[in-house]
């Protein structure tokens, strides 16, 4: 996760330092309203700054995820955006309206305005005609982008609706651009400030048509068929098989791909429980029902149903140098190693086989399915995995002390963890209390994409 945070500072320190390098004068003592301006422009600067970039991650582009650490984090580096943007947005409007307020309240005094300079410039002053339009619109689209973020933020609100009011933000953040591109003072667009907000804008815009268009992914999309169906009663799981004959690139276990059952309900994303095989081109995906669209899945898919499948995405794929690894996962987290572990299983004996890590796989779990497990264990002999599983009713709570308990080589290997986010982060903690280097050799899966 360090990288997305570098990112994410980085991008805000780059916006602010352009802003001071573009105004002469920043904080510089004098009546209110000059500051306010100020304020105002930096305020804004940075809301439609960081909304582009969102804007821009949306689109789910290949060339930053490796940096970022895969889909995952861009994802969050994307929350963390959106976030920023609607927090910014809130201060600008308070800037730009609170000091009428008090001017009406009385606290602050009207400053004079003398007659307004002559506008010599062509382009600034059609910028200037256009003012009025620009600050009316600016103004409801900032509504509506403060209730669209905050619905996406709610986690109780249905995804099926989630994914239809989210697009709608790529709408307002076009009529923010205009808005932007109005009243952003002029002088700024002669400085790399001007370059760097030119540049962000016109690719935000890019991406906000592509979203509205429903264009996001699509040249990464194949068409696919599902196969089998079966579903596990005590997990609450339903094992989908894909076929997928033409198009798609191939994948590695840990990775994820986002398919489209129903087109009003929009692309999930699922990680993919299956090795890839050229010979036989399927896809599996393991899907618990947790969510709203999860829970009806079983009673939707069918047997010879189309899908769209998109992908593969995702940099959880077990690459390191440690002979020892530990594989911790929490529920449906299981997935990623159910992928690798057949893997394994099929290099096992091959030529060009590797010397693989030894491995310690931990699945804690609440729910119990007889079978699942039956299948988990077979996966787990096949790859020479050492399995532990712990249902909490029965064995308790997993923890850091029992996973350095039954993996002694704990210190020498590295940890990866796919389950519960609040989990994952309590475990990176107690480990990295015990002298383990989390930054580096603590890998989780942040499988949150809103």
């Amino acid at each position: 996760m360090q990288n997305p945070k570098r990112a994410f500072w980085g991008s805000l320190a780059v916006l602010v330092l352009l802003w001071l390098v573009a105004e002469p004068r920043p904080f510089g003592t004098g009546p209110f309203f000059p500051l306010r301006e100020r304020m105002v422009q930096l305020s804004g600067v940075l809301a439609i700054g960081c909304m582009s970039m969102a804007m821009i991650l949306a689109l789910r582009p290949r060339w930053p995820e490796a940096w970022l650490g895969g889909l995952d984090k861009m994802y969050r580096l994307h929350k963390w955006l959106g976030i920023t943007a609607l927090v910014t947005a809130i201060v600008h409007w308070l800037w730009a309206n609170g000091p009428k307020w008090a001017v009406g309240w009385g606290l602050l005094a009207r400053p004079e305005r003398g007659a307004r300079p002559i506008i010599e410039n062509p382009i600034e002053a059609f910028f200037a005609s256009l003012r009025g339009l620009a600050e009316g619109l600016g103004e409801w689209a900032f509504y509506g982008t403060v209730v669209l973020i905050v619905l996406a933020l709610v986690q109780s609100f249905p995804y099926r609706l989630f994914y239809k009011t989210h697009r709608l933000i790529a709408l307002a953040y076009l009529v923010l651009v205009f808005h932007a591109v109005t009243l952003m003072k002029f002088s700024y667009w002669m400085s790399p400030l001007g370059w760097i907000m030119g540049g962000l804008l016109a690719c935000g815009t890019w991406a906000a048509v592509l979203a509205l268009l429903r264009r996001v992914g699509a040249g990464r999309q194949v068409n696919g068929r599902i196969t089998s169906l079966k579903y596990y009663p005590g997990v609450r799981a339903i094992e989908t098989e894909i076929e997928v004959p033409h198009g798609w690139p191939g994948h590695r276990p840990g990775q994820f791909a986002f398919a489209t059952s129903d087109t009003s309900e929009g692309a999930h994303p699922y990680t993919i429980a299956s090795v890839w095989s050229a010979e036989s081109p399927r896809i599996t995906f393991i899907t618990k029902e947790l969510g709203d669209h999860t829970s009806r899945l079983r009673e939707k898919l069918r047997v010879g149903q189309e899908v769209k499948v998109e992908g593969p995405y995702g940099c959880f794929t077990f690459d390191d140098d440690c002979a020892h690894q530990i594989w911790i996962g929490g529920g449906i987290g299981i997935t990623p190693f159910v992928a690798r572990m057949k893997e394994l299983a099929m290099q096992t004996g091959t030529p060009a086989c590797t010397i693989a890590p030894t491995v310690h796989l931990f699945h804690t779990t609440a729910d119990v399915d007889e079978e699942a497990l039956g299948k988990l264990a077979a996966d787990a002999h096949s790859a020479d995995v050492r399995l532990h599983v712990l249902v909490d009713a029965r064995d308790g709570r997993l923890s850091g002390e029992r996973i350095r308990e039954a993996a002694p080589e704990w210190r020498t290997a590295s940890i990866w963890f796919c389950g519960p986010t609040a989990f994952g982060e309590a475990l990176r903690r107690d480990f990295a209390t015990h002298g383990f280097p989390v930054g580096d050799r603590f890998h989780q899966e942040i499988f949150a994409m809103r």
